[in-house]
């Protein structure tokens, strides 16, 4: 009988999944360091969102663990390094999440457009200030796109319905795949800042993306310009972003990340020109309940020998055959 610990909130469904086979479910809801630390030592797997640091401590108090499941996409809180040295697998479950989080990155730039957050506030708060909160749209204006993979693209395409041009810069993904989809693809992240009216970021932490929005990128920006982020908050310049748009080099920004989470203290919260939500981005019924379904049947039929999907260190598998 496998032993699964599942660290972090987990929807039903895909709890029904792990209870429906003969495993010892471990699945308190959200378990403490000290929890997890006392429990993992005889697990055959840890599942877990974004909540749990699974840390090399974590990985080496695991004596049986062979996988760990991250329910959702971004693995930044699982040490990799660690996990492949022990030669445990580490997967994910990157289509779950691509649709809710595609259309929360269009509802934030459509918000930063019309200042729908400011107006909610102000008719809240008993004013009626239509002159105050004039926007702009969407229509014939440039989309720049960092990173083209699953929610890149389907953001770009959305945006060409809205008669948006889309280019998009992503080194991984061939030109001719995007040119397909019908963006402009360049070479270099300069070329994309120069020309985006909108700047919308879908890229990896990896050490060359960690602060790739920082000052000197957002003075290659177009004066004006405004950026949107559902990613991840270490690929921002918090600090260079704040000082941009106090001093009107950037018209606005919609975030849904951040370097730190919760972001205490940081002064991009309650800033005039921005539009902030808490992580929200794959926070939807579907996307729960599909990531958690997907990433359930993974693990379980990772630990009966099938051949795992979705594998972020598969240099480990090398090993196992």
């Amino acid at each position: 009988m496998f032993h699964i610990v599942v660290s972090d909130p987990l929807a039903e469904v895909g709890l029904a999944v792990l209870r429906a086979d003969d495993v010892r479910l471990t699945a308190p809801g959200k378990m403490d360091r000290g929890s997890l630390l006392e429990t993992i030592g005889d697990a055959d797997a840890l599942i877990v969102r974004s909540g749990t640091q699974v840390d090399r401590e974590v990985i080496e108090c695991g004596d049986a663990l062979k996988i760990i499941g991250r329910a959702g996409v971004g693995v930044d809180n699982i040490d990799l390094a660690a996990a492949t040295e022990r030669g445990i697998i580490v997967m994910n479950a990157p289509s779950a999440n691509t649709n809710a989080t595609t259309e929360h990155a269009l509802a934030l730039m459509l918000a930063l457009a019309r200042h729908v957050p400011q107006g909610h506030a102000s008719l809240a708060a008993g004013e009626w200030a239509r002159k105050r909160y004039k926007g702009f749209e969407l229509r014939g204006k440039t989309l720049g796109l960092v990173g083209a993979g699953r929610i890149g693209r389907e953001v770009g395409v959305r945006a060409l319905a809205f008669g948006m041009r889309v280019v998009s810069y992503d080194p991984y993904v061939p030109a001719e795949t995007v040119r397909e989809l019908g963006f402009e693809p360049v070479e270099e992240l300069d070329d994309l800042l120069a020309v985006a009216d909108i700047v919308t970021l879908h890229a990896l932490v990896t050490p060359e993306t960690t602060g790739m929005i920082n000052g000197a990128a957002i003075a290659k920006m177009k004066d004006g310009a405004r950026l949107v982020n559902v990613a991840r908050g270490a690929l921002v310049d918090e600090a260079a972003l704040v000082a941009a748009l106090d001093e009107g080099k950037l018209a606005g920004a919609a975030l849904d990340v951040y370097a730190q989470e919760p972001p205490e203290g940081s002064p991009l919260i309650g800033h005039p020109n921005v539009v902030h939500t808490p992580h929200l981005a794959a926070s939807t019924a579907e996307a729960q309940s599909l990531v958690s379904t997907l990433i359930a049947e993974q693990v379980l039929n990772a630990l009966r020998g099938d051949q795992p999907r979705d594998v972020v260190n598969p240099e480990v598998l090398d090993r196992l055959t």
